[in-house]
Parts: structure tokens; sequence; C-alpha cells
């Protein structure tokens, strides 16, 4: 398909798409680690999407003459799993009306509620032009939607202007200090006291319980490690009887592919493993981020998750400089740890008129309740300053 002067390709395996055109679009928009060709590729190889999975890649690229123009990570959905905006209530309505829901189209990282780009390009009219190609493929694939999961909100605003319905919803990321933290106790002198103190007495509760920290960098996580983290992964997984979605060969492949993006804690207690969490991060310095992303353990340790998975991670961006530090979906109890609440923006095209009205009735109301809670929430941020934005 030609538009524009830009032909328009959907590709069903990103190893077909060379992988420095594909990172310059990511560089050019910022769109951080988990939108890397190696960590896309990574999942698609190793089998965590693609055929049996409800992940259908469709990637859609848009070309002028041999150059790469603009591209977007798509993938056709059998379910709505592994996507944290929930569209469950939609997917119920629409059989009671005699319609199909999936497929549908999703613009997204899989398994992974991380902010960045999704319409990755050279320039703002290749962006517009990628839009519209991703709207004429949902359609001409008969798809009852698509759905474009946290992207910023110049791209949202682009979508908007196509009709799509924006829906709100709240994350929880902990932000450094205009020119750096010195120090953990530094951060914790900006907390209020009742705060400070919690925070001080589930660390100690970590070290009196005998468990002693260890974060590993890079190449550095070697195939043990990441058999022991995969061990932990799938044991809180099947504490919740729930099934991962990533299997070990994707661990081991991201440490071969993009190691200098990695952070691995883990957690031992007299000599012997019990847990440890994973973390993905970009550049070093100011302006990078830190994004926890996974964690398992193997026996219960009071507090021991809140170590891993936050107080280690903060510890590393203060030391690395880093701007900020994600803490992944959900979870207002983030709020008391020094984590900020922040706004997260979606967007999404209903082919079907009549539930893109009702759809749109119900973002409408609870956008506004998002934004209700987002503003209580300020309110009761664990600063010191707790009614000043996050530095």
């Amino acid at each position: 398909m030609r538009s524009n002067d830009y032909c328009t390709q959907a590709v069903t395996d990103l190893g077909s798409v060379d992988a420095l055109a594909w990172d310059a679009l990511v560089a050019r928009a910022g769109g951080g680690p988990f939108l890397r060709h190696a960590f896309l590729h990574a999942l698609q190889a190793t089998g965590c999407v693609g055929p049996g999975s409800g992940w259908t890649p469709q990637f859609v690229l848009l070309r002028q003459g041999d150059a790469l123009a603009a591209a977007a990570p798509l993938y056709a959905k059998d379910h709505s799993y592994g996507e944290y905006v929930f569209d469950w209530a939609w997917a119920e309505a629409y059989p009671r009306y005699g319609l199909a829901y999936y497929p549908k189209g999703l613009v997204a990282v899989p398994f992974t509620p991380v902010g960045g780009a999704r319409l990755l390009a050279v320039d703002s009219a290749a962006r517009s032009a990628l839009a519209d190609a991703l709207l004429a493929h949902a359609q001409a694939r008969g798809w009852s939607s698509l759905h474009v999961l946290f992207a910023p909100s110049e791209e949202n605003d682009l979508l908007a202007q196509r009709g799509l319905l924006l829906r709100h919803g709240v994350q929880f990321h902990w932000h450094n200090m205009a020119g750096g933290y010195d120090s953990f106790d530094h951060f914790l002198a900006a907390l209020t006291q009742p705060k400070r103190k919690k925070i001080r007495a589930e660390r100690r509760k970590v070290r009196e319980a005998g468990v002693t920290l260890e974060r590993k960098r890079g190449r550095d996580i070697g195939e043990a490690d990441w058999h022991l983290f995969y061990q932990c992964y799938c044991a809180t997984y099947a504490a919740h009887w729930s099934t991962p979605y990533l299997n070990e060969a994707f661990f081991q492949r991201l440490g071969q592919c993009m190691p200098e993006h990695l952070l691995l804690v883990v957690a031992r207690r007299d000599g012997r493993p019990v847990a440890a969490s994973l973390g993905v991060h970009d550049a070093a310095g100011p302006g990078g981020r830190l994004y926890g992303r996974y964690w398992g353990a193997l026996e219960p340790i009071d507090c021991l998750h809140f170590e891993c998975c936050y107080y280690q991670m903060i510890e590393f961006a203060i030391e690395q400089r880093l701007a900020a530090f994600e803490g992944g979906a959900q979870g207002a109890h983030k709020l008391a740890r020094g984590l900020d609440p922040v706004p997260t923006r979606s967007a999404h095209w209903v082919a079907h008129e009549g539930m893109r009205e009702a759809i749109g009735r119900f973002v409408a109301r609870e956008s506004a309740g998002v934004d209700h809670t987002l503003e209580e929430l300020q309110e009761h941020r664990a600063f010191r300053d707790a009614g000043a934005p996050p530095a």
C-alpha cells in the first residue's frame, strides 16, 4: 500500500527488519530499552509471542524508498492478558450483542506496562502517516478495535484527532531530586518522619532475618544467575495459581543481546538464594530511567519484596544518578515508599458505532474518576512538602 510517498508494509517476523534501522527510530523517538529490536525480537524468537500465545506480530512499517521512515509494534490479540490496561468488561459486553471482540489490534510492548513512544518515526509527517496506516490496517482486517497503550501525550493527541478515545490511568514512579540525591539517607531525609521510620523498619527486618543483597549488572549476570532468577520468577506465579508469561530462554537471550541494560538483585539467607528481582534501565546519568520489571521469591520473608523491588532499585538509581525509577503497574502501597502518582494514557479505536458510543461514555466517567484519584494521591505523597510536584 502506498500513501503520500510512503510504502506501507506489515511484517510478522521482526527478525526480517534491519535492527540498526529499527533502533535508529527508537533512539530518535526516545523509545527506551523495551522498544529496542533486541527486546522485541527476543520475545518472538523464544516463543513468548507468536503462534499459540495469543500475540501475533503484525509490525507496521513505512518506507521511503529503501529507508525505514516509521514503524509500530503492532500485535493481533486473541485475548487481553499481559496488557495492564484492562478491557475485560468491554470483551464481555460484545457477545451479549452478538459481536466478536477478538481479534483486536494492540500497539504496545508485550507484558510491559512502561510508557514511551509507540509511533516510531523520523519526523511528524511520517508519524501522522503511520497513525493513518495503523487505522487502515485494523479496518482492513475487520478487527473490533485498536488499542495504543502507554504512549506519550503528543502521540495520544495525534490519535485523538483521528477519533480514538483517550483513557486515563495511574502508575507510581520514584523521581530523583534536581541535581540528584547524594545517598539513600539523603532521599529518606526528604520524607515525612513516619514514612522515613517505616522504610528504615522494613529494611531492618530484612537484615535481622539474616538476608544479604547483591546487585549484578550486565555480563556479570551468568547463566546460573538467570536460572536462579527464573526459578524465583516461576515460584511467585505458582503461589498465585498462575502461569508465567515469559520463559527462561527469553531471560537468557536478554542477558546475551542487551546486557548493558540489566540489573539483577539477588537475596540470600545463610548463603542460599531466596529471592531475585530484575530491573531494566536505559542510559545512565541525568535523564536515564530504571524500570522495575520482574520479581520472585523461593520462600516468604517479611518485607523482602520491598527491599528487592523498591529500595535496592532506588539505591541503584541514586548511585547512577538516574532521573527516575518506575515501579511497575498499580500498587498504591508504593506511595508510602517514596514513589509518586503519575498519569498514564492509552488510546482506543472502536469499529462498531454503538459500542464506540457506549465505551466512550464509560471512558469519560472512568477518566474523571482517575483524575480525581490522582489529585487525592498527590496530597498524600510521602514527602515533607507533600503538596509539591515531583522533583
